[in-house]
């Protein structure tokens, strides 16, 4: 299907903005975790993260990094040899605070997701850590979980790191969540359904997802066709073991497309990279070509090319916000990227001010034949 650009998704901030934020939040958590100083707002010396670019997915200098985002962190003079030192900014300390709160109060939430994704995986119930490790910014996993999986999830039984084949570690899930029908985990889709009294919850359902054109996408009707056809095929759950599907036909593809709504309803801003989704391809029983998806269903996927790289969207969660709960880092990365927004109008500040002529017309002949730290006995003594 032709792709068609949509004006509203490529302006979303909180989707498009999340890529930059990543290392700033990443670097922010640093400076906690670093410095000895947390009376003077974490500050630590350049060298103590100069070298560290690549683990921060950093492609410049890490002083230019920091420089570029005034409203988190302030430069300035160390105690010896003159050296730069960074801070963070009050503004950066006070949402720090808040997202930690949240990170307390919502863990079950976050980690019920965690849970979910890992089911995903059929009758294994299990991924390795590097994949989890690749999603954690979409699902909003804390960086105390990337450094210590095991002492991150100690007080919850239901995880377990695991052997894996090709000597992978792995996170596996040793009991299944339940959502009281049946003790049989629901996708999203299936609880809007019965919500709305259009299914039962049982197996092989006809459940149709709900469909959202953008504005001048226009199907042949041969598509139309097609996908009313699609509309009424057997719902498969992502949570279903699907090891003995077919992996060719539209009833596979009604699948995948379930499992990349769902995915997508999980993370926090309801979209990802495409390419970022594809090492799943393996463990979640996805095709080689799991892109294509995204291509053929525009009224429920859509891709932005913005930031020279390809986001999938899940439109149903901003075009129907009642029937994809939000999660609960939403708001606090929404924040932080206007607080990112600010250093913008910073540097802006900075470069009209530097900008700005000399004018001589108001500038007193005494004042440059004097200096600053002339006391009145030196002008006393000149006249």
């Amino acid at each position: 299907m032709k792709w068609k650009k949509d004006p509203y998704f490529d302006s979303i901030d909180s989707i498009h903005k999340s890529i930059q934020l990543k290392p700033i939040i990443s670097l922010k958590n640093f400076f906690i975790s670093s410095s000895s100083s947390p009376h003077e707002n974490y500050s630590i010396p350049i060298s103590a993260v100069s070298k560290k670019g690549y683990d921060f997915d950093i492609n410049i200098k890490v002083a230019r990094f920091l420089r570029n985002y005034p409203s988190f962190f302030e430069e300035f003079e160390g105690p010896k040899y003159n050296l730069p030192w960074f801070r963070l900014t009050q503004k950066a300390i006070e949402l720090n605070k808040e997202e930690k709160i949240i990170y307390a109060e919502f863990e079950d939430d976050i980690l019920e997701r965690l849970k979910k994704f890992i089911l995903m995986s059929g009758s294994k119930k299990m991924l390795p850590l590097k994949v989890i490790h690749s999603l954690q910014w979409y699902l909003g996993l804390p960086e105390e979980f990337s450094r210590d999986p095991l002492d991150f999830l100690g007080d919850y039984g239901c995880f377990r790191i695991v052997e894996m084949e090709d000597g992978l570690k792995g996170l596996s899930v040793t009991e299944s969540s339940s959502d009281g029908n049946n003790g049989k985990l629901l996708s999203v889709l299936q609880k809007n359904a019965m919500r709305r009294g259009f299914c039962s919850g049982g197996a092989n359902e006809s459940i149709a997802f709900p469909l959202f054109p953008s504005k001048g996408l226009r199907l042949k009707q041969k598509i139309k066709d097609w996908l009313d056809e699609f509309q009424r095929l057997p719902y498969v759950s992502p949570y279903d073991d699907f090891s003995g599907l077919r992996t060719d036909g539209d009833l596979s593809e009604k699948r995948v497309v379930g499992l990349l709504h769902e995915l997508l309803s999980l993370f926090v801003e309801h979209s990802a990279e495409r390419k970022k989704l594809l090492c799943l391809r393996k463990y979640l029983g996805l095709p080689q070509k799991v892109h294509k998806a995204f291509e053929r269903h525009p009224h429920i996927f859509y891709l932005s090319l913005k930031n020279k790289t390809c986001t999938a969207v899940l439109k149903e969660a901003y075009q129907d916000k009642l029937t994809i709960e939000p999660h609960p880092l939403a708001n606090v990365r929404k924040k932080y990227i206007a607080l990112m927004k600010e250093s913008d109008v910073i540097l802006k500040n900075r470069r009209v001010n530097n900008s700005r002529p000399f004018d001589s017309t108001n500038v007193n002949v005494k004042d440059l034949d004097s200096s600053d730290d002339e006391g009145p006995e030196m002008a006393e003594a000149s006249l």
